[in-house]
């Protein structure tokens, strides 16, 4: 049974029932009958998500979602042989997604937590989870804080960070020029963005020709259009994400800029282009999974199928981050044979899945996942409604780097 509706627990006649095995389970053990108490180790497994419903960053909560379904799915919505439930409650702001971790934890009694769009989100969500002791997989967030100095032993996170992502993309769009203009949105991923960017910049010789930053849900970006014309940058550098990153290219494409200033991003979500559509979209990005890509492993492409078959359309790469860390979480279930929340822990500490060379799993110190980032760029003349990008580049090249990109313990500052 899957619960996709806020708050719903159970119906009167599962109550009933479960007040029923409790029974039974006395009398069981009164009687010397341990075959009944079995039935009540066959309970479901309640797990939180934490997801959108509406605001700017709904449509990639959508097929976050959809894959976190479809991975339960595939694994006949079952762990330790028992049926998994999974509630989903909303994530309007940080405030909210904090209060709605901590009802799934304390009123509907959740083995773990999973979700948290934006990373202001996501770190609210995991300072309960680390309070109350409940792992939490974290889907999407790229903040640098979350597997930082606000880590936490509890949470574990799929997207690589802003720096890891931010190393990958730099020295490709340097190629363009290193006069760039900075557009960042004015929360934790934004401001992760500029800084990271700025330092990369100028340790190449690089200058910052002008910054801007934009508040959430902005609905009219001329004005800042108008001021990067005038600055004439090699590059604009952006960092705002989902509905605000497709209004801004849409408009970018009014004002007769596209083609003339390139435009780059890390972590883009397929769904901010595809809304743009073909006429507008442009730009440079880092992506962790695009559903066309050939190298693809047999797992990702057996995925992707079965999405499309299901939902008519093809994965997003957030269908896939859904997918996987649902996965994980499941499996570092499995390895812990049990609900405790530290064996859990411990499960996802040594969950791994092979990815062509790469053995992708959370690293232990600071629980990132350690996998490659792509490179991925617009085609200029984009034919099919779905298929926008060339993968240009898998980084790093060699599996041996993958430690450095990342950085060690002391870079990284996550102390738990």
């Amino acid at each position: 049974m899957i619960i996709r509706k806020p708050g719903l627990i159970a119906t009167r006649r599962t109550a009933l029932l479960g007040a029923a095995a409790l029974a039974g389970t006395a009398a069981a053990s009164r009687l010397g009958m341990p075959y009944i108490a079995n039935a009540a180790a066959a309970e479901p497994i309640k797990i939180g998500l934490i997801l959108a419903k509406t605001g700017q960053i709904v449509d990639q909560a959508e097929y976050l979602a959809n894959g976190t379904f479809l991975a339960l799915e595939q694994a006949g919505n079952k762990v330790l042989d028992r049926p998994v439930e999974i509630i989903w409650l909303d994530e309007p702001s940080p405030q909210v997604a904090q209060q709605n971790a901590q009802k799934l934890i304390e009123e509907n009694k959740v083995t773990a937590l999973i979700g948290g769009a934006l990373s202001s989100n996501c770190l609210a969500i995991s300072s309960v989870a680390k309070r109350m002791k409940v792992p939490y997989v974290a889907n999407n967030a790229a903040a640098r804080e979350i597997t930082g100095k606000d880590c936490s032993r509890y949470t574990f996170r799929l997207q690589p960070p802003v720096p890891v992502q931010a190393r990958a993309l730099a020295p490709y769009i340097m190629g363009y020029g290193k006069r760039w203009y900075f557009m960042t949105a004015g929360y934790a991923f934004g401001q992760d963005i500029l800084h990271t960017f700025t330092d990369l910049l100028k340790q190449a010789g690089g200058t910052v020709v002008g910054q801007d930053e934009v508040p959430l849900n902005t609905s009219d970006y001329s004005s800042y259009i108008l001021k990067i014309r005038q600055a004439k940058p090699d590059l604009v550098l952006g960092g705002v994400s989902a509905q605000d990153l497709s209004t801004f290219l849409k408009q970018w494409n009014e004002l007769g800029m596209r083609g003339k200033i390139p435009f780059a991003e890390i972590a883009v979500g397929d769904t901010d282009i595809w809304s743009v559509g073909p006429e507008a979209a442009t730009g440079i990005f880092t992506s962790l999974w695009w559903y066309n890509n050939p190298n693809n492993s047999p797992e990702d492409k057996a995925f992707a199928a079965a999405y499309l078959k299901k939902h008519g359309k093809p994965a997003a790469d957030k269908a896939w981050m859904g997918w996987f860390a649902m996965r994980s979480l499941l499996g570092g279930i499995e390895l812990a044979k049990s609900t405790d929340p530290e064996k859990i822990v411990d499960g996802l500490e040594n969950w791994k899945v092979m990815a062509g060379d790469v053995a992708m799993g959370y690293r232990k110190f600071d629980h990132q996942m350690m996998m490659r980032t792509l490179v991925v760029e617009t085609k200029a003349n984009i034919t099919d409604k779905w298929d926008y990008f060339d993968v240009k580049a898998a980084l790093p090249e060699k599996v041996a780097d993958l430690p450095a990109v990342f950085g060690s313990q002391e870079e990284v500052g996550c102390h738990m």
